[in-house]
């Protein structure tokens, strides 16, 4: 028995690899491209453990996809593989069509035809989840009840539009040719070994550094957070209890406006590592321009997984974000390795140096 893991070396994935060998002995296949925000020094404390197997490839090479279900035989493929920011999607829509879209489209292709070919038992038994987001269902106005799996897809962005594309796809081979698939709708993540462009760890590493603290617009923009372990939590759950065709969605409970997140960022900062002159992080915090198609506000109703599956999140926004903020100050080599010149390059151009 093992697992097929795509993008595991990303934030997300690498996060769940770490958890699923906490929990399992039941090997797992990584397969990850390595772009620039796939990191194997996420998986370094899997160094020689035999349950862990890196295979560098890309979800778009169908022949190794195939050749790597064939070889292994899993019982499941766990799609984390994704381009996922949405600054980036703006600049350059056509790397997330090519890895969300017909990534997903060949990772299916190979898992409709692996399936195909297996005895009756181990055909019945596998599963595709498809991990997905939030933003495919688009804004809400302030007010509204939250997202619920029932709600209307509006994407906004290239990002969410590539991820409900994919979203569809995933519906199509369930109901078309019968394979059993599950998908997961996620709140914003945040915690460790998040590459630094998202909100969060960028605050944390430039507040570190004496750099501005750059805010979209007002900050007012409204966001669920779940803490990356907690979803690694329920993407185990769904694997083990959903039902094949349903979709899931996956909260935390904790809507926070954005500029909210950076002044907690910066009391926390302020106790765990003081600015030398005694002054507090948050007088770094700068307003810049809005990106183009902001969503306002997401908000995810987790109620259907607690119900249906009992899951519900561990963390508390004020736990979570305590433990990430501690990881990243007792993980400075890590950050340092990862802020190269292109990373530092891609800050300057969308922030504005």
């Amino acid at each position: 028995m093992a697992i097929l893991v795509t993008g595991g070396a990303g934030f997300i994935g690498s996060n769940f690899i770490l958890e699923w060998l906490k929990h399992s002995d039941e090997p797992v296949i990584n397969l990850d491209v390595l772009t620039y925000a796939g990191n194997l020094e996420n998986l370094t404390s899997l160094a020689g453990d035999a349950r862990h197997i890196f295979v560098k490839g890309n979800i778009g090479d169908l022949d190794l996809v195939s050749d790597l279900l064939a070889g292994h035989q899993p019982r499941a493929l766990l799609n984390f593989a994704a381009e996922s920011h949405v600054d980036r999607s703006i600049h350059g829509p056509e790397d997330f069509v090519q890895a969300n879209i017909v990534g997903t489209f060949r990772l299916l292709e190979a898992a409709r035809d692996y399936r195909g070919g297996q005895a009756q038992d181990a055909a019945s038994n596998f599963c595709f989840l498809h991990v997905s987001t939030d933003e495919v269902y688009g804004s809400l106005a302030e007010g509204a009840p939250a997202f619920t799996e029932s709600s209307r897809y509006e994407p906004n962005s290239p990002y969410s539009a590539s991820k409900a594309a994919s979203d569809h796809l995933v519906r199509a081979y369930h109901h078309t040719y019968g394979l059993p698939v599950l998908t997961t709708n996620c709140s914003n993540n945040y915690g460790p070994c998040q590459f630094p462009e998202k909100l969060i760890p960028l605050c944390i590493h430039n507040a570190l550094a004496g750099k501005p603290l750059p805010v979209y617009g007002d900050g007012l923009q409204i966001r669920d957070w779940l803490y990356v372990k907690d979803h690694c939590s329920a993407i185990r759950c769904v694997l083990e209890k959903g039902k094949p065709g349903d979709m899931y969605n996956i909260g935390g409970w904790n809507e926070k406006t954005n500029l909210e997140v950076v002044r907690t960022l910066c009391l926390i900062l302020d106790q765990c590592k003081p600015r030398s002159d005694g002054k507090s992080y948050q007088e770094q915090i700068v307003f810049v321009q809005d990106r183009p198609g902001h969503d306002r506000r997401y908000a995810i109703d987790a109620g259907k997984i607690e119900r249906q599956l009992g899951w519900k999140p561990a963390e508390t926004f004020e736990t979570g974000i305590r433990k990430t903020v501690q990881w990243y100050l007792d993980n400075q080599t890590w950050v340092k390795n990862v802020t190269s010149g292109a990373y530092r390059n891609w800050v300057d151009r969308q922030y504005g140096g």
